[in-house]
Parts: C-alpha cells; sequence; structure tokens
C-alpha cells in the first residue's frame, strides 16, 4: 500500500497497453510495469491490450477509471482519449487537443515558440523530398512529425553525402511527413512535470556504441546512464524546469509530462537552450525516465501511479 492516507476515488483499473502504434512493445512494458504498481498498491486492475474493438472491451468490463500507457500513434494522440471521453471513462494523462497538439511536432513547436520556450530551427517536408535531397544544411535531424520515441529519426551528418536511404524503403510506414531540424550539438537534458509541480532534471548519455539517444538508448539494458540532477550549473538547472512548466502549460498537458532539450555547452558552441519536445504519456518501464524523477522527489513507483490514477477525470 502506498503512504498516503487519502480516500481513494476509483478502485477497478483498466490500464490500457500494446496497442496499434510502432511503440506497441515499449507500451506493453510500461503497462505491465504499472499494472503491477497498481495492484501492490491495492488497486484491481484489468490489463487491456487496446485494439479497435476497444470501445467494446471497455463498455464490458466496466471499470472505474483508464490508466492510459500507451505510447505512439492512436494511444497518445487524441483518439483513445476521445473514445473515452464519449464513453464518459475518467483517464490518466493530458486530454483529447493537448494530445493531438503534443504529437504532432511541428504544431507543438509553434505553441510552445508563442510561449517563450525556444525550439530548433526546421521544416515540415515530404518523405520523397527528403529522400532526393538533403532537407537542411548538414548537420541535420529528421524524423517522422507524429512518431515517439525517436522511431524513424536520423541524425545526418556533414559526412553523409546523401540523405538517408531507409526513406526509400517500400514497407515504410512512419507517415508521408517528416520534420527536418537543425542538429544541436551538446547536451541531452530532460525534465518531468507532475500536476503543476516540475520535478528535476536528468542529463542523459546514451552508450558509446549509440550514436544518439534512440530507440535502443531509451529501452535497453545499459543503452544510456542518466545523471540526476544533471550536472550543470544552477541557472541552467532552474532554466530547464522553467521551459519544463511553461511548456507543459502551454501546450494544456495534464497528469504526467516530460520534455527533452538539448543544451549547446560544447567549446565554441552557441550556448543556447532548445526544447525538442513534449511527451504526454511518457515511458513508464524499469528504465523510464519519469518514474526515476519521481522517485527523486521522493515518491515510489507506486505511489506515482497512484497519483496519477486519483487524478484521473474526463474534461481533460
Amino acid at each position: 500500500m502506498t503512504k498516503s492516507a487519502a480516500p481513494r476515488k476509483y478502485d477497478h483499473v483498466a490500464v490500457l497497453m500494446g496497442g496499434l502504434s510502432a511503440e506497441r512493445e515499449v507500451s506493453l512494458r510500461s503497462g505491465e510495469a504499472c499494472s503491477n504498481a497498481l495492484e501492490s498498491a491495492g488497486y484491481r486492475v484489468t490489463r487491456v491490450d487496446a485494439g479497435r474493438d476497444l470501445a467494446q472491451r471497455l463498455a464490458g468490463l466496466k471499470p472505474d477509471v483508464c490508466f492510459n500507457a500507451l505510447h505512439g500513434r492512436w494511444g497518445e494522440d487524441g483518439c483513445v482519449q476521445g473514445v473515452l471521453e464519449l464513453m464518459g471513462l475518467p483517464y490518466t494523462h493530458s486530454g483529447v487537443l493537448a494530445s493531438a497538439l503534443a504529437m504532432h511536432k511541428e504544431r507543438a513547436k509553434q505553441v510552445m515558440r508563442a510561449a517563450g520556450v525556444p525550439v530548433a530551427e526546421g521544416r515540415v517536408v515530404l518523405r520523397a523530398e527528403a529522400a532526393k535531397a538533403h532537407a537542411l544544411p548538414r548537420p541535420y535531424v529528421l524524423k517522422p512529425v507524429t512518431e515517439g520515441s525517436s522511431v524513424g529519426v536520423f541524425i545526418v551528418r556533414e559526412d553523409h553525402a546523401h540523405p538517408p536511404q531507409e526513406l526509400n524503403d517500400p514497407n515504410w510506414s512512419l507517415g508521408e511527413e517528416l520534420l527536418a531540424e537543425r542538429f544541436i550539438p551538446g547536451r541531452e537534458l530532460t525534465c518531468g512535470v507532475m500536476g503543476d509541480r516540475v520535478l528535476g532534471v536528468i542529463e542523459i548519455l546514451p552508450a558509446e556504441t549509440l550514436g544518439f539517444y534512440n530507440y535502443e538508448a531509451k529501452y535497453a539494458a545499459g543503452g544510456s546512464r542518466h545523471l540526476l540532477p544533471a550536472p550543470v550549473s544552477p541557472n541552467v538547472y532552474e532554466l530547464v524546469q522553467k521551459l519544463t512548466l511553461t511548456a507543459h502549460k502551454a501546450l494544456g498537458c495534464r497528469g504526467v509530462s516530460r520534455a527533452d532539450f538539448r543544451y549547446d555547452d560544447t567549446p565554441g558552441g552557441t550556448g543556447e537552450m532548445v526544447c525538442l519536445e513534449v511527451n504526454t504519456q511518457p515511458g513508464m518501464t524499469a528504465t523510464s525516465l519519469v518514474p526515476e524523477l519521481a522517485a527523486h522527489a521522493g515518491l515510489t513507483f507506486a505511489e506515482l501511479v497512484s497519483w496519477m490514477v486519483e487524478e484521473a477525470s474526463c474534461n481533460r
């Protein structure tokens, strides 16, 4: 049981996991970890692999609340949130608009820029265009506009004569629009928000065998090291926290979110701080960042997911 003595609003929790996106396997791991933690906290948990029959399954289960452990398209982009709103089922994380907005990286950048959060310069390009010629001066980054977990991300460096040839793959399934952004050298920093409370700042160091903080670095054992608190100056640490909370509020996020940054403190660098994106449903696996940030703030994993459940609602 958690240490909280507050009365609970909910008992039966449906944990939505798996789903239909490219991040299905990560979602299954997040969902299982959250399910186990919620059971240890005393909730009655039903694990639901979210397919196209989700509404029918939930209608039969009649849970009190849904813990949304889905990642990527359909689960994190407002689609499932709309289904739950129609059914009148309270759910965790952000609502329809904030989820859709944050998932579309270019639209999210527009909102964050207007709120005073610095973002990387870039433009949206069609996959066919990006495959034929460099979308920006090298080095630059190419990534799907509406995917997460670094799925389909390419760093095109100065010595890359041609764009990524993977873009010509006939089996490409990550959308026809890509975001091309100027590459920002330096540190990878991340910070979380829990309600209106900003958490700490982590510096992420990918394993030396990996080129950047990619899918493997995020989810494979030994893929990265996390430095918490991040070894940066107090001013930089506080700036990351301030920008994280500003982005969370500007996008209309609810519950837990996490913002990722690049900080160029390289010799002769620009010193700039750039927000790459806001994750409205960050990973909740054993190697994930938000549980680590919560632990640093004094919360066990069970306390974190219990708070998320009790904070759940409709009309988010």
